[in-house]
């Protein structure tokens, strides 16, 4: 039996409330095989659309009624997190009792530190909510300090910064849970950002890579295996070109290497490759495998995914 912290794509969610609780009873099936065999397992998961979405809606919402607030980016992560993993849990309660498993399954709505003095915070790369005009968007700036900036010719967005996780405000909750044999679903989004402030958490408005987020968690639970779930079904060489080289297994170092050649792209690939070598570099017992979400439990019997080990 192993602990596996699972890393699952916001995009394999849905766009829709409606939409999503369809996807995530597909989505509980490999997840729930995972567990049926005998696996402690915690669930990490993204929220692209979904915290855009709700983002959005309160956008709308307040330019049309001024009673309406405005939501602060942390309680828009937050509302996300909750509505995901109740979608998430649900699904996946159904299914284990289908494999006839008695299980209880929690999510935990998460906050995850970062530094306040992360260069992120000086340099905002994160879209988040609608598009503007050049013009709506010089008035956001002013009005409310937003920082705009215009995203392939399609118009202009708020960006906020992507700092680093440094750690799991609520880790020993999460390490009751999974200690009592639950499954947890936590660190949604990548968790909700906040810094130390006099001593006390405080909510900023960022967005943590949920694939760094979900190799902190694996950590600090002392994980023995990292599962990124993705939509491809191994990382690759090459990709999308004639020249195409699939990886089936491969060390840290010559993961590294290939990063240094620009194998993969900032926005999809790399951040997941990188992720998994931070887990796996600390500790030569630990593995991560990157796999599609149709194939995760082959994945763990070495018949589908991309494996990663330190040498």
């Amino acid at each position: 039996m192993s602990r596996i912290v699972i890393a699952l794509g916001g995009n394999a969610l849905g766009n829709t409330p409606l939409e999503q609780l369809e996807l995530v009873k597909q989505t509980a099936k490999p997840i729930a095989k995972i567990i049926a065999m005998g696996h402690e397992v915690i669930v990490a998961h993204g929220n692209g659309p979904q915290v855009g979405m709700i983002n959005l809606a309160f956008e709308v919402a307040s330019k049309s009624n001024k009673n309406v607030p405005e939501m602060p980016f942390p309680e828009c992560g937050a509302m996300s997190q909750g509505y995901i993993g109740y979608h998430l849990q649900n699904a996946l309660q159904a299914e284990i009792a289908l494999l006839g498993l008695k299980k209880q399954i929690a999510t935990v709505v998460t906050q995850v530190e970062v530094s306040p003095d992360d260069p992120a915070f000086s340099a905002p790369s994160k879209p988040i909510g609608s598009f503007y005009s050049q013009d709506e968007a010089q008035t956001l700036a002013i009005e409310k300090g937003y920082e705009m900036k215009e995203d392939s010719g399609r118009g202009y967005r708020r960006v906020v910064p992507s700092p680093k996780p440094i750690g799991i405000v609520e880790i020993d909750v999460i390490r009751t849970l999974v200690g009592a044999k639950h499954p947890v679903i936590t660190v949604g989004g990548g968790g909700i950002p906040v810094v130390k402030d006099n001593g006390f958490y405080r909510g900023v408005a960022a967005v943590i890579d949920k694939d760094f987020a979900s190799a902190v968690l694996a950590s600090e639970l002392n994980a023995d295996l990292l599962v990124i779930l993705t939509a491809v079904d191994k990382v690759s060489l090459n990709y999308g070109k004639p020249t195409q080289t699939d990886l089936s297994e491969i060390t840290v170092p010559e993961l590294e290497k290939h990063i240094k050649d620009g194998h993969f792209a900032k926005g999809s690939m790399l951040p997941k490759v990188e992720a998994a070598i931070s887990f796996v570099k600390a500790n030569p017992s630990r593995k991560a495998i990157i796999a599609s979400l149709s194939k995760a439990a082959l994945a763990l019997e070495g018949k589908s995914g991309t494996t990663i080990t330190r040498s």
